[in-house]
């Protein structure tokens, strides 16, 4: 079909603007008409975006679905997906009905609240499918806008300050990113990024105010590119704007902010600084993995001590994506499977984490762990849910939290045997806060009187669950519905990767 990422990209947008423009008032009515044409945008983006799957060749490389339009400037509008893309793309219109079906208890300015997830949908869809420069970093900052508005408007008392903490930290990270594509321009000729991919840009020793540069102009643009995807990530020490955005957020900015948003860091680092600056990636790879590790121990270690359901899970989400960090710039083909195995497993288990924190909140109004306790009592299917999702995040065998952390392991396990150790311990404290959190929630005696007269999960929040309980046992025991698509897409990316690193490599010779 032409022009097909086009359309799965601006189905929301559209929709969006169709809410904006045509639905008035505040009533009942409206607000139920806004629910319903965001879930049928959504839907129906998810629906196109099966043929985008259907008609994915894995075997083919090369990007697919591509579509070029001259655009503003001279430069180009140009989208495609490979096989590392295109499963970012079906994660992202596979949760966002979830997402919405999740919002159907919000009452106030429901309109607006419909266009920002639409908004936000469709500049997520660009990030993933972008194969211009400009044009990715355009999506890239607009997603801050719609969440912004999520975290400020409709979040918690502290809401303000969480949502500009969240601006100012991912957007400053990014400053550095354009002026490093300014630099790539310059250096290039071309914002085209199969063409910058095949570009060798410079790196050999250079001097700055007397600092000699190792790997020259490509350790700065993998500095600059650095500081905008592990801001974005988040990786540890830049990390502390997640807890108090997820905190803030309402429950299905927690799930949009968990599930897809985090996961355009690593995209980043595979889309950008695994393949454009190879010798500079090689050079830090050290330091990232060490931080990587210390990421993992420390925010589970963080999370043993949080009193509030939102910001342990929001911890544990750190520590997770700490695994993916160590995947990728683990550069080898086991490593780079598990970190985007991973962010597909997170995708799926870290949003119904929030899910599950957003149908007792929605009852008890209060996300402090000291409020529950016994609700296995009244609340069976919930303690049900909250135990299967408890273990998939533990990374219990058959759940797709086991994949993603066994194949991330063994590709660190051969690049540096002492940070798959120090990751390694993570999985045992994972399994301290998680069990620690389910048997304060819902073991033991039901003594709180507010919760005497609690109601159990209904039927529309039975079905959201659904989905998400079937992808987690799927991808748990039949992982091969991802390798198999992303396989060769990873394997020419770390083969060009290792090709490009000399013979010696300075990782290498850094840990000796």
């Amino acid at each position: 079909m032409e022009n097909l990422l086009s359309i799965i990209t601006f189905i929301p947008l559209v929709a969006a603007l169709i809410l904006a423009l045509f639905l008035r008032g505040e009533d009942a009515a409206a607000q139920r008409n806004a629910k319903w044409l965001a879930l049928l945008a959504t839907t129906a983006t998810f629906l196109v975006s099966l043929f985008l799957l259907s008609g994915f060749d894995p075997q083919n490389t090369d990007f697919q679905f591509v579509e070029t339009y001259d655009w503003i400037l001279g430069l180009k509008y140009k989208m495609g997906v490979d096989g590392i893309s295109v499963l970012f793309v079906m994660l992202t219109t596979a949760l966002m009905p979830i997402t919405i079906a999740a919002c159907w208890t919000v009452e106030v300015r429901v309109k607006e609240y419909m266009i920002a997830f639409l908004v936000l949908e469709s500049l997520m869809l660009g990030v993933f499918c972008a194969l211009d420069m400009v044009l990715f970093y355009i999506f890239f900052e607009a997603g801050l806008i719609p969440m912004f508005l999520i975290i400020g408007i409709w979040g918690g008392k502290d809401r303000i300050y969480a949502a500009f903490k969240f601006f100012l930290y991912t957007f400053l990270g990014s400053v550095l990113m354009l002026v490093a594509m300014v630099a790539m321009y310059f250096d290039a000729g071309t914002t085209d990024i199969p063409t910058l991919m095949a570009h060798e840009f410079s790196s050999g020793t250079m001097s700055i105010a007397g600092f000699q540069i190792v790997g020259g102009l490509q350790t700065l643009l993998f500095l600059a590119f650095f500081a905008s995807f592990a801001v974005k990530m988040p990786m540890w020490p830049v990390h502390t704007w997640l807890p108090d955005a997820h905190v803030q957020a309402p429950t299905a900015g927690s799930v949009v902010l968990a599930a897809i948003l985090l996961k355009m860091g690593g995209y980043g680092f595979l889309r950008f600084s695994l393949p454009m600056f190879p010798i500079g990636a090689d050079l830090l790879s050290p330091l990232v993995l060490w931080m990587s590790a210390i990421a993992i121990v420390y925010t589970s270690l963080v999370a043993l001590a949080q009193s509030d359901m939102k910001k342990l899970i929001a911890y544990s989400s750190v520590a997770h994506m700490g695994y993916v960090t160590m995947g990728i710039f683990a550069g080898n083909q086991q490593g780079v499977d598990g970190a985007i195995f991973q962010m597909i497993s997170h995708g799926f288990i870290s949003g119904a984490l929030f899910l599950l924190v957003g149908v007792i909140y929605d009852r008890m109004h209060t996300r402090e762990i000291d409020a529950y306790g016994g609700l296995v009592n009244r609340m069976p299917v919930y303690a049900l849910m909250f135990m299967f999702f408890t273990m998939a995040n533990v990374g219990l065998p058959g759940t797709s939290g086991f994949i993603g952390e066994f194949l991330t392991l063994m590709g660190i396990f051969q690049v540096n045997t002492w940070v798959a150790a120090v990751a390694t311990s993570g999985v045992i404290l994972s399994a301290a806060y998680a069990l620690w959190l389910y048997r304060r929630v819902v073991f033991g005696q039901l003594v709180k009187e507010s919760l005497l007269t609690i109601k159990d999960m209904d039927r529309r929040e039975r079905a959201i669950f659904a989905p998400l309980v079937v992808m987690t046992l799927l991808l748990g025991v039949y992982p091969s519905l991802v390798t198999d698509i992303i396989g060769p897409s990873v394997a020419k990316l770390t083969t060009d990767y290792q090709a490009a690193i000399p013979a010696a490599p300075a990782s290498q010779l850094a840990m000796h």
